[in-house]
């Protein structure tokens, strides 16, 4: 295994606990790389204003990536100008074809106005209904369905958090061999992937666990300072 040079940590449920408190475990350990030279990349579904603020109040260097990998943002590149990597034009179809077959039946997400790239709906149904709904959508392979385990994601077929955090790390010289990935859920499944290091924290879920080199004895933030401590600080 290359020694580890960077660090991709999803938030909700790895970085977070169950009611999206954040882990001050995860948050010190975070720090502890950062403090080592050892850069910090937020990989989330959540929209770019919140990953930018996450990454500041923890103080990550590495980057973001938001929205499943359709937006990423990199202090002092791009004039400091959030890159979109995909656009919503057969993500809005999507929806518009689920109003069509389900009506008033999903609730949306309050931040799907600052949304660039996808649209997101509570966990109110199961994924299983979302699929159903699209069975006969024109676009269908156009698009892919997240359970985040926190709500569900319409997003970009080819865009996930994997290929955008590859990006990333390509603009900062670091070879993905060299990147410890952690997360908790199945929209997690493509960054683990193209990881040197995969880790799942505890409470994952088991496709991830399957997936992955190492699965935490801890659960949510604690799990994070676990992996670090083992494979980045050497405690």
């Amino acid at each position: 295994m290359s020694k580890i040079k960077a660090v991709a940590v999803d938030v909700d449920g790895t970085i977070t606990d169950y009611s999206r408190k954040i882990c001050i475990s995860a948050l010190e350990a975070l720090r502890a790389c950062e403090s080592e030279n050892i850069p910090v990349t937020i990989v989330t579904g959540n929209v770019v204003n919140y990953a930018y603020a996450t990454s500041v109040l923890i103080g990550c260097s590495g980057g973001l990536v938001a929205e499943n990998g359709g937006v990423i943002f990199q202090e002092g590149e791009n004039n400091n100008e959030v890159v979109t990597l995909g656009n919503r034009k057969y993500i809005d179809l999507a929806d518009q074809h689920i109003q069509e077959k389900i009506p008033n039946t999903v609730k949306y997400s309050n931040d799907n106005d600052y949304r660039l790239t996808e649209i997101v709906y509570y966990k109110t149904i199961e994924k299983e209904t979302l699929i159903n709904a699209l069975k006969d959508f024109k676009y269908l392979d156009k698009i892919n369905i997240y359970d985040s385990g926190f709500a569900l994601h319409i997003t970009n077929k080819n865009i996930n958090k994997g290929s955008s955090l590859e990006i990333l790390c390509k603009n900062n010289d670091i070879k993905m061999s060299e990147v410890l990935a952690i997360g908790d859920s199945e929209n997690d499944e493509e960054f683990l992937a193209v990881a040197g290091l995969k880790v799942a924290v505890g409470n994952s879920e088991e496709k991830l666990k399957s997936i992955s080199d190492y699965v935490c004895q801890k659960n949510f933030g604690d799990g994070v300072k676990e992996a670090i401590d083992k494979f980045v600080l050497d405690k």
